[in-house]
């Protein structure tokens, strides 16, 4: 019996390599189902393919049609929906066909009208959603395409499914989900007293988004980039859970081996190409840092820069061998102001779009003339021109947000956008005058003052004080300084 259970698993599994050639001799095709095109298509020509599945509900052969779409001031997805003939079973899912982006994502939305209900939100399978003033917290599971409205509809109905059974095993609990669902509804219903409503959706992965209208409040919409921890590239795959505990236990041995070597711990390890008696100042140095991607080991080069009249910054380039990721930022050199910086200025000259600038990731820049806002974290670092932050801010709205849309827009939206361009085109050929307004709680901003050292007439610099809130986004409560 025992040499027949052999030869029978041996049958069962089959090495790879031998069931293809077996398969070659023979002339057979593999058992392979392959997604078929149904005919069906969206506004842009994209297919709409079908293929055969199981469904997990009665186990019997379902179809789950897929299609590779984009969405509107998003990027592209697939769309994936599953239906069994035999027992009814329906499901729905969005997964992005973007890669994971170099860093997370969290996105504000104000809710304030009943319109507001109705905004599209692009759901990852790793994002969270909160709102605020319900003190509720959606976890991460499937991902969806959904409206702010359909997310709070299906955590309902999921909610009173369970009812009945609550009512009979503990009616208290029963007594106290109900009062949470009339509470949820009177939000949905916009009565008196209810909103504003604050809705939070952090995507580690980058891959979620609400739905923006141009032109809005910065109070009413904002996003934000951050850099992942550990944990967080864990939840997305990029790390192993043993290869998040190896990075820790090599980073221990690195503080271990600096406590034990104090000395050793204070010189710079720099391998770069420039010989020793140039200065450091005009070197390029590169080092050895992590890839905020994949995790693998990978070069990073900085260059320390003077800008005259404002303070040293260091540019910073990193590049992956092993994934191709590619970033480059700004930073400021120096220690934390004490204060913020508000810098105004008054552009009424072509010439002024030519001024240097400087922005950090901490700082945001409002132009009223011309409906833009730029949240804290937008565009990262960026030293340029003020001509080449409006044209990168011009280019990334009108390629990856109007020009994918427009077609699906109804003609009321569709004008504000152009609208909103037009002004921007003019703005952009010294066509029009406009305020470009920057605040950075870190002071690290820099608008160039064309008449330095004397006082620039065009350009008011206003230091103020932070807000407690302020220096708790910031980390500054918790710093240690002793």
């Amino acid at each position: 019996m025992t040499g027949d259970s052999e030869a029978n698993r041996q049958d069962l599994f089959q090495p790879v390599g031998e069931s293809v050639q077996e398969i070659d001799q023979q002339g057979q095709q593999p058992n392979v189902v392959v997604p078929t095109n149904t005919g069906a298509a969206d506004a842009e020509g994209h297919p709409v393919q079908e293929i055969e599945s199981l469904c997990m509900n009665c186990h019997e052969d379902g179809i789950t049609r897929l299609l590779l779409t984009s969405i509107p001031y998003f990027k592209e997805v697939v769309l994936m929906s599953f239906e069994c003939p035999h027992c009814g079973f329906k499901n729905s899912e969005i997964q992005p066909a973007a890669q994971i982006m170099e860093k997370g994502s969290r996105y504000t939305l104000k809710i304030e009208e009943k319109s507001d209900f109705n905004r599209q939100v692009v759901k990852s399978e790793t994002a969270t959603c909160k709102f605020q003033e319900l003190d509720i917290e959606i976890p991460a599971r499937r991902g969806q395409l959904t409206t702010v409205e359909g997310l709070l509809s299906e955590m309902l109905e999921d909610l009173q499914s369970d009812q009945p059974a609550r009512k009979a095993i503990d009616e208290n609990l029963y007594n106290q989900i109900d009062n949470f669902i009339s509470k949820v509804k009177s939000y949905l219903n916009c009565e008196p007293g209810t909103l504003p409503l604050t809705f939070t959706l952090d995507d580690p992965a980058g891959n979620s988004w609400i739905e923006y209208q141009p032109g809005e409040p910065a109070h009413k919409w904002s996003q934000a980039q951050y850099v992942r921890s550990g944990e967080q590239n864990v939840q997305v795959g990029l790390l192993s859970p043993d290869q998040l505990e190896q990075q820790r236990r090599e980073e221990q041995e690195k503080l271990a081996d600096r406590e034990r070597n104090p000395s050793e711990a204070q010189k710079p390890t720099f391998i770069s190409d420039e010989t020793e008696i140039e200065n450091f100042n005009n070197e390029v140095q590169t080092f050895r840092s992590t890839c905020s991607s994949c995790g693998q080991p990978c070069d990073t080069h900085m260059k320390p820069v003077n800008i005259p009249h404002f303070k040293e910054v260091i540019i910073m380039s990193t590049v992956c061998e092993h994934c191709g990721f590619k970033s480059n930022e700004v930073k400021t050199g120096g220690a934390i102001p004490s204060q913020g910086r508000r810098i105004s200025l008054v552009c009424d000259d072509p010439e002024d779009l030519s001024r240097d600038i400087l922005k950090s990731e901490t700082c945001s820049m409002t132009v009223p003339e011309l409906s833009l806002d730029i949240q804290q974290g937008t565009l990262g670092g960026r030293f340029t021109t003020l001509e080449g932050l409006l044209k990168q801010v011009y280019d990334e709205l009108r390629t990856r947000v109007f020009t994918q849309t427009s077609d699906s827009m109804d003609e009321e939206t569709k004008a504000r956008w152009e609208n909103f361009f037009a002004t921007l085109e003019n703005g952009l050929n010294g066509k029009m005058k406009f305020t470009v307004i920057m605040e950075d709680p870190l002071a690290g901003s820099y608008i160039q003052n064309v008449y330095a050292p004397d006082a620039d007439p065009n350009m008011t610099i206003e230091d103020y004080d932070r807000t407690p809130e302020q220096n708790e986004d910031l980390g500054l409560n918790d710093m240690i300084t002793d």
